[in-house]
């Protein structure tokens, strides 16, 4: 009897409830809630459903994220090795090639001057970066939190590992990652205060066509153009340039279809649950979270508003060519940016049509986005 209620007891105490604190079971509620809006809502739901699930495990079960080294047996937890990735930029590099064999170059082609707007709302970047020192930051974690205004959770997570600022990973993954989710719930109300009716019923020229050769010499040239001058920015501009190449030559098919599709989603797998399990209840729930949110939103909007104002000046400077809305798509979220202009646009004018002129700024912004980060480690001596 005694060996029957002595194995009963070891059970009991073996289930979760004697281990959990109060944090865990408040990081489980909030990783519920983040399902819910990637279920119910669809809100970044490929990334943000593993980032709520890799959440939800780490909270229930600390322990998958035990590192080897901690680990009794020498052996590390699951999502620990998922981590590894992250840490060694290897996962968001990928992330990246998978963008580029998606992505149309195109638009930013056939209209140049979209860099400059895409650069213009790379400014979110620099002022959260100036107010996470302000706020007590290190100038190193300062530039990891900063890279949250570029609305690319990928960088994000690649400058935070490149920086050595692995604690802060989980808060500033998830902040990215939440705010590209809450894109057309941001940008609108910003974009409609600094534009005028007229300003948003302002019809662009049809783009001119791009030709294939074009399109091919495109991902070359930046890539020996930004890796020459830059050349830490190479294991993200380099893998964006490859897929886009990939997609553009026309001679490699099946890498374009894995890079875009199997490869991608295994990443996206891999990446989001071991980025949601850095979210323990001991590194999430403290005050340098909630700065990094609030960070996370001012930079998002100054960037969306500095696009959006450079976007009134190419206005003036065009003498009314050039909608300002599309300013806003320079934060990289592809496309989501994109279709937020074309929405705005139309609710001014249904027949308005910006989303191809939109895309120019918004796959700019992913290339800004990436020099900004490489511009974060030259000057910290990262290589």
């Amino acid at each position: 009897m005694d060996y029957i209620t002595n194995t009963l007891e070891n059970l009991v105490h073996q289930t979760a409830f004697f281990n959990l604190t109060v944090g865990n079971y408040i990081m489980i509620a909030v990783a519920c809630f983040f399902l819910f809006l990637a279920i119910k809502k669809e809100y970044e739901p490929l990334l943000l459903l593993p980032i709520a699930f890799g959440m939800l495990l780490v909270n229930i079960y600390p322990d998958i994220m035990m590192s080897f080294h901690d680990s009794p047996n020498g052996v590390g937890g699951l999502l620990y090795y998922f981590y590894i990735l992250d840490e060694y930029a290897i996962l968001p590099s990928l992330i990246f090639m998978g963008v580029g064999a998606m992505t149309d170059f195109g638009p930013l082609i056939a209209n140049p001057k979209s860099f400059l707007l895409g650069a213009a709302a790379q400014f979110g970047i620099f002022a959260a970066y100036f107010g996470a020192i302000w706020m007590g930051f290190n100038d190193k974690a300062a530039a990891a939190i900063s890279i949250i205004g570029g609305a690319d959770g990928p960088t994000s997570i690649f400058l935070a590992g490149k920086l050595q600022q692995t604690n802060l990973l989980g808060p500033i993954a998830v902040a990215a990652y939440s705010y590209m989710s809450l894109v057309p719930i941001i940008q609108p109300p910003i974009m409609k205060a600094l534009t005028t009716e007229k300003e948003r019923k302002i019809k662009m020229d049809q783009l001119r066509p791009v030709s294939k050769l074009e399109k091919i010499l495109f991902p070359i040239v930046v890539t020996i153009v930004v890796c020459l001058i830059l050349p830490t920015t190479a294991p993200l501009v380099g893998m964006l340039m490859l897929g886009n190449l990939f997609k553009e030559s026309g001679v490699v098919r099946q890498l374009t279809d894995t890079a875009s599709n199997a490869l991608m989603y295994i990443v996206v797998i891999l990446l989001g649950t071991s980025v949601g399990a850095t979210t323990s209840a001991e590194a999430f729930l403290n005050a340098d979270t909630l700065k990094i949110v609030a960070l996370g939103l001012i930079a998002f909007a100054f960037g969306t508003a500095a696009g959006v104002l450079f976007g009134k000046i190419m206005c003036v400077l065009t003498h009314g060519k050039t909608n300002p809305l599309i300013g806003s798509a320079g934060v990289s979220a592809v496309p989501m940016a994109a279709r937020v202009s074309q929405k705005v646009g139309a609710e001014a004018d249904p027949t308005n049509f910006l989303l191809m002129h939109a895309m120019g700024p918004n796959v700019a912004g992913v290339i800004g986005t990436a020099v900004a980060a490489g511009t974060f480690m030259a000057i910290f001596g990262i290589f």
